[in-house]
């Protein structure tokens, strides 16, 4: 009973000092979070409300999704810009297998979901055997998926009114959204897999230095392959339950979305620099930039002084990720 108390008392332990040292890592985004609330509680009484709150849920899970990939592409000192264009081209094709084709639901999402790891194991292996630099490999991506998305649509949404599909983009399980409900699921996949595993550990030391985890038995190549082909799956995941929630798959969709992915990253303490980042703190990234365009557009604001607020915190976070980098060298 002792040993068994001592062990309960180790878990409660190691969870306190778990939350203590997440707050502590990310105690500036977090208290930028708290302000937005309290500023844009005070100038719009909706903004607080349930309604509200899981709509603004149900739309950042886009960005969530795409977040996940890219998180670890930046950590592993890389990008992957064919993110948006993966969501588009996986909901587009998706919502035409079933309207068009008149596919079963769930093999059309297969389908879509092996489009969109195609797109991330190509950019994978080019990344790793040919020595081209992400921006490069991963914008020309872009450029392909985006494209095959505007051919395959003759440039028009395909509409797709099937409840069984539209179910997972509008649904409910109890009174949670389940687009929400599924990025929980891997987010918590994602976190116990770069916190506890193998993967996750080789991924911190690529990012950190790449020279000295190859000497010591690390396969870069197979640590890049993977990440791009999880950031594809997760790409493809996002467009497949933006097209069902859209009730349509749209070429045009996912547009600007790695730009709110990136944000998210930086802000949640990702650095650019490699080697650096957890999703716990991306998390709080992605809650303040999609809080802050709901609260802007609650407001009234032009929507286009979003991008500039947008580029203003990439920038600072950044800059400020810099300076933390540089004191620690002394």
């Amino acid at each position: 009973m002792a040993a068994q108390a001592v062990k309960n008392d180790n878990i409660f332990v190691r969870f306190g000092r778990g939350v203590v040292t997440y707050f502590k890592e990310n105690v500036a985004v977090l208290l930028a979070f708290l302000i937005l609330v309290v500023v844009m509680t005070i100038l719009s009484p909706v903004f607080l409300t349930w309604d509200n709150f899981s709509n603004v849920l149900r739309q950042a899970t886009t960005t969530w999704n795409l977040a996940l990939g890219l998180t670890m592409a930046i950590i592993i000192n890389g990008i992957d810009l064919s993110v948006g264009s993966v969501v588009a081209v996986s909901g587009t094709l998706t919502a035409g297998f079933i309207s068009n084709n008149g596919m079963n639901i769930w093999l059309a999402m297969l389908l879509g979901f092996l489009i969109g790891a195609l797109f991330g194991v190509v950019n994978g292996f080019i990344i790793a055997y040919t020595g081209m630099p992400p921006f490069v490999v991963t914008l020309a991506t872009q450029f392909i998926g985006r494209g095959v998305a505007y051919v395959y649509a003759n440039g028009q949404p395909i509409r797709c009114l099937v409840d069984e599909f539209n179910v997972i983009g509008t649904g409910y399980l109890g009174f949670i959204p389940i687009p929400v409900v599924i990025s929980l699921v891997l987010f918590i996949i994602m976190v116990i897999v770069l916190g506890q595993s193998k993967f996750g550990r080789h991924l911190y030391a690529v990012g950190g230095n790449e020279e000295a985890a190859r000497f010591s038995g690390i396969s870069i190549k197979k640590v890049k392959i993977i990440v791009y082909t999880l950031s594809g799956i997760f790409s493809s995941i996002a467009g497949i339950v933006l097209a069902a929630r859209m009730y349509s798959g749209q070429p045009v969709a996912g547009q600007g979305a790695e730009m709110d992915a990136i944000a998210a990253s930086v802000l949640g303490g990702v650095s650019f620099l490699g080697g650096v980042g957890k999703l716990g703190g991306v998390m709080v990234g992605i809650l303040v930039i999609q809080f802050m365009s709901n609260g802007l557009n609650l407001l009234n604001v032009n929507s286009f002084w979003q991008y500039i607020v947008k580029g203003v915190i990439i920038l600072a976070a950044v800059y400020l990720d810099i300076i933390r980098k540089s004191r620690q060298k002394f």
